[in-house]
């Protein structure tokens, strides 16, 4: 692999963060083509150069690095989108796959570990950051699998659910009776695979907060 045919991009919006990610991968010889300090810069940057690989960060004013992502899909890019982030929420990891990314790397990963996602994902394959547990891939693929077992209608309520509203407020918001939100808190349950309880759901929504607003 020449590292100086791989082009990249970064975008981060702490200027020392990115200023010394850039030196840092431009010494071990990658093509560092141009850097953006938030979200809307990066979308022009990307469709302007068309890099190989894309690093992201996640939080940005204007377009977070999800949203840049869902911004250049149209463009018929072969470029890679690989997120890094302090985040290690569940969460945030399922609505990267969603989105399309790459890779998902921690703020906290060496060059190593960079280097290794770079190489994973110009293989197309998704490279998760090797600080997570060993399940991670299976615990985000099968969660994606189940949000997608849901009703528009039970998107809505878990929706609602992940706003903090309670059965009453549900019912008031959606127009309808408490035996049908119940119906469908019940059958969301089953098709999330969790235990019959009200907290059960709750907790879901919490750990997923970010997938589930983004339905």
């Amino acid at each position: 692999m020449n590292k100086r045919n791989i082009s990249l991009i970064i975008a981060d919006d702490h200027p020392i963060m990115l200023k010394g990610l850039a030196e840092e991968l431009e010494n071990a010889g990658y093509n560092i083509v141009a850097t953006a300090n938030n979200g809307a810069a990066a979308v022009e940057i990307i469709a302007l150069h068309k890099p190989s690989i894309a690093l992201l960060d996640i939080e940005m004013p204007f377009f977070n690095g999800f949203e840049v992502i869902k911004n250049c899909q149209g463009l018929q890019l072969d470029t890679k989108f690989v997120v890094m982030t302090y985040h290690k929420e569940k969460g945030f990891i399922v609505q990267a796959k969603k989105v399309g990314t790459h890779g998902y790397l921690l703020k906290e990963d060496n060059l190593d570990e960079i280097e290794a996602c770079i190489k994973a994902v110009l293989l197309d394959e998704f490279y998760f950051s090797k600080s997570f547990q060993e399940d991670i891939k299976y615990t985000v693929d099968n969660e994606l699998r189940k949000v997608g077992l849901l009703t528009p209608s039970e998107r809505t309520i878990i929706r609602l659910i992940a706003q903090g509203k309670n059965s009453a407020e549900i019912c008031e918001t959606l127009k309808v009776s408490k035996r049908t939100i119940e119906k469908h808190r019940a059958n969301i349950i089953a098709k999330l695979e969790l235990e019959s309880s009200l907290d059960t759901l709750t907790q879901w929504t919490t750990d997923y907060k970010e997938i589930i607003m983004s339905l």
